[in-house]
């Protein structure tokens, strides 16, 4: 799941990447053109509520690619990004 929610004070998105729990045994972090595709920046956290998230805010008028990596190398892709190529998910900010 992905949520979006404006930033009052700027320009800015504030989009949370959500995965449930138990959908990828192990870390899971979210890597994208917006954190130069480095593993470990934006590392999803378990919460009370079953789930596992982490929010980045990005410019409004942008789009960015992204994909999951999670424990042993393992990429995937999220169902509910606005779109696919061959670079993984798509989000239009």
């Amino acid at each position: 799941m992905i949520r979006r929610a404006p930033v009052r004070t700027a320009p800015q998105v504030k989009v949370t990447f959500v995965l449930g729990d138990d959908e990828h045994p192990g870390p899971v972090s979210v890597v994208g053109d917006f954190n130069d595709w480095t593993p470990g920046t934006h590392v999803l956290r378990r919460r009370t509520n079953g789930t596992r998230s982490v929010a980045v805010t990005l410019d409004k008028g942008h789009t960015v690619r992204f994909r999951y990596l999670g424990q042993d190398g393992h990429w995937f892709d999220d169902r509910d990004a606005d779109g696919h190529d061959h670079h993984g998910g798509i989000l239009h900010i």
